[in-house]
């Protein structure tokens, strides 16, 4: 890593993970595989603080409240993809089992990393997968080429969501590595400060 950690990928220790790495591995991750619009590849790390922005503004059935430490896993729910890249779903599927396990004991030793728990509460990981099909919706209706019928079918219809914040998703654009990594490790800094 530049860092100058050596990650052993097989058995990743916590102690060799860096919020820096991360956030500069994320910023020059491309979604889509790089197919969408705009003078940049929309990046992992826009994405992660996109999802984490709507995993706060969505209602829970259950009055949860949204903690730093949610919001914290939330903005880590693809950290693993600092390593091992961005696979659209239907590649991971054909990969196996092996390829899923592999990440989720990367994703495990990030959470170990910064105080979170391997396992996180079923009704914030549901959380997290909703605010995340909700950015993909918009990420692929305004930058990837979907038609809304497409999105739709793939992603569900994303309700719940403030008039403001469904106006900011609808004119996403993506933003420089550098900025999108910056803006990441503030808002790391931010939440980790309040654990």
């Amino acid at each position: 890593m530049l860092s100058g950690r050596r990650l052993d990928l097989l058995n990743p220790s916590p102690a060799d993970i860096e919020i820096e790495d991360i956030a500069h591995g994320l910023a020059r991750v491309a979604r889509w595989n790089g197919q969408t619009v705009g003078a940049h590849a929309f990046s992992v790390a826009q994405h992660a603080l996109i999802v984490e922005d709507i995993a706060c503004a969505l209602p829970t059935p259950d009055g949860m409240v949204w903690s730093s430490r949610w919001r914290l896993a939330a903005l880590l729910h693809d950290a693993a993809e600092y390593v091992v890249g961005d696979l659209i779903s239907p590649f991971k599927t054909a990969i196996g089992l092996d390829y899923k396990a592999f990440e989720l004991r990367l994703l495990d030793a990030i959470h170990a990393r910064f105080g979170l728990d391997a396992e996180l509460p079923s009704t914030v990981q549901f959380h997290i997968k909703h605010a995340d099909r909700v950015a993909a919706y918009y990420e692929a209706t305004r930058l990837a080429g979907f038609s809304e019928n497409e999105a739709l079918l793939y992603f569900g219809t994303p309700e719940g969501l403030d008039p403001n914040l469904a106006t900011t998703l609808s004119q996403l654009e993506p933003v420089a590595a550098n900025a999108a990594e910056e803006t990441f490790l503030v808002r790391f800094g931010n939440l980790i400060e309040h654990l």
